[in-house]
């Protein structure tokens, strides 16, 4: 087989690491090039590896894959972002960590998927800036990655009854995939009350580009507000709890 079918190259963002055998690593990654992809980091754990530091979480590499007959194998790599800020402090380690668990639990490794890639690239750099407002960047990471990963909640409509929401106080029903007015949502059971100000924010994420998302400034009422009801709603579409939020939680306390 011709070499440059043996191996190839990919740009990527490392989502997790996990031990294998005595100094092996089975790293996740998602890739520009290919999407979401695990390969075997050889020999990573022993003390002179030079390719340890390119494949911790978070970093932005650029990998030289060779196949195998189960997963790649990692031959080259070189850090194009290690960014090391999100390391230094331990609650913006925890969001990071956030926005990598929310990617592996929403993706497979089906191919490529540009749009995914951008948004975990750009979500990260986001979170690195200094003046960043970290659960601005939170909240519309979540509200764009279900967006494309197919599960947008309607957020303008009544679920129920289709009637166009108003300037009030809602209901927001998982299982619906979206807003119930107040009509259908008295006496509902399984549904969650939204204020007219965290649906009002939720609502222009959905609809803006992140330089108009980022001047939103919610009070500290409305940021609870909109975290519960989004992790009730990805809860509901993942059919399970996520580790990273209660570790923010103890952050907080």
């Amino acid at each position: 087989m011709p070499r440059e079918f043996r191996s190839f190259r990919v740009e990527a963002i490392v989502i997790k690491h996990t031990n294998s055998g005595e100094a092996d690593r089975i790293v996740t990654l998602f890739s520009r090039q290919q999407g979401k992809l695990r390969a075997v980091a050889r020999g990573v754990r022993k003390i002179r590896s030079r390719r340890a530091g390119h494949l911790e979480p978070f970093t932005h590499v650029s990998l030289q894959l060779a196949k195998s007959k189960s997963m790649p194998i990692v031959t080259q790599a070189e850090t194009i972002d290690a960014h090391l800020t999100l390391r230094d402090d331990l609650a913006m380690l925890g969001y990071a960590s956030y926005i990598a668990e929310l990617l592996d639990k929403f993706t497979y490794e089906e191919g490529e998927n540009v749009s995914l890639f951008n948004l975990y690239r750009d979500s990260l750099l986001r979170l690195s800036e200094p003046d960043a407002d970290p659960l601005v960047v939170i909240r519309y990471y979540e509200i764009r990655l279900l967006d494309l990963t197919g599960f947008r909640p309607d957020l303008t409509q009544c679920v129920l009854c289709g009637e166009e929401i108003q300037a009030e106080d809602q209901y927001f029903s998982a299982a619906g995939g979206g807003v119930v007015c107040p009509a259908c949502g008295r006496g509902t059971s399984g549904l969650l009350p939204v204020s007219k100000e965290a649906l009002r924010y939720l609502r222009h994420f959905q609809r803006s580009a992140f330089s108009d998302a980022r001047r939103a400034q919610p009070d500290g009422a409305v940021n609870q507000e909109m975290e519960m009801l989004m992790q009730y709603y990805i809860s509901y579409v993942l059919e399970r709890g996520l580790n990273t939020p209660k570790f923010l939680r103890n952050i907080r306390k």
